[in-house]
């Protein structure tokens, strides 16, 4: 499993017109490559009128499945520049369906690759991104007379707070980075003076919102 990577926050489309052309980017998350195709299936039976549904999608830890579809456009010109944004924005597991419906103005080669790239951008700066962080649950057992302490410090710091449960003692689940575990109960050993004790829980990806840099 990878420590972290980007993919997209959620399912969403976005549209923009082109010398007349209007451009719907349709973009979902597909862990699997039935996933990927099946969403494009559906897309072109919404939209079963429209001039092209181009589409492309990146799967798999290493990239390991990519595929580009030009639907009918000029070979090169629409399936690879929607991959080859996914390629540059560093996405994983992400599938885009462009549906172009013609408005009378024919764009060119370059025209063409300029635009689906455009929708593609666009579409996924719509939707978000996000970046998928390989965590632990760290299981953390104090005493109430920790607990104003150890939540503030918490909330101050780099780990982030699952859940808090009041029970005869206090369980506080806080997410880790697997390669902070052991800094993160010498920290908490530190500041309970030892009256802490812990349990690992399962390992999950935490996401967070992913702004790219201007």
């Amino acid at each position: 499993m990878l420590p972290r990577y980007l993919t997209v926050k959620q399912t969403g489309e976005h549209e923009i017109v082109i010398q007349k052309s209007r451009f719907i980017a349709h973009i979902t998350r597909a862990e699997t490559e039935q996933a990927a195709q099946e969403f494009i299936q559906a897309i072109k039976k919404q939209h079963w009128n429209a001039t092209h549904n181009c589409s492309a999608y990146l799967i798999g830890e290493h990239d390991q499945i990519q595929k580009a579809n030009d639907d009918g456009e000029p070979s090169g010109t629409a399936g690879v520049p929607i991959l080859e944004v996914l390629k540059k924005r560093n996405l994983k597991d992400t599938v885009v369906v462009v549906t172009r419906y013609f408005g009378g103005i024919k764009l060119g080669a370059g025209g063409l690759i300029r635009a689906y790239g455009k929708s593609t951008s666009e579409g996924l700066d719509a939707v978000g991104i996000v970046e998928r962080r390989l965590v632990q649950i760290m299981h953390v057992k104090i005493d109430y007379t920790w607990l104003g302490k150890i939540e503030k410090e918490l909330r101050a710091s780099e780990y982030t707070i699952k859940e808090i449960h009041y029970l005869d003692v206090v369980k506080i689940e806080a997410y880790v980075d697997e390669n902070r575990i052991q800094a993160f109960t010498d920290w908490m050993i530190e500041c309970t003076n030892g009256q802490v004790s812990f349990q690992h829980g399962a390992t999950v990806y935490l996401e967070e919102d992913f702004v790219r840099s201007p």
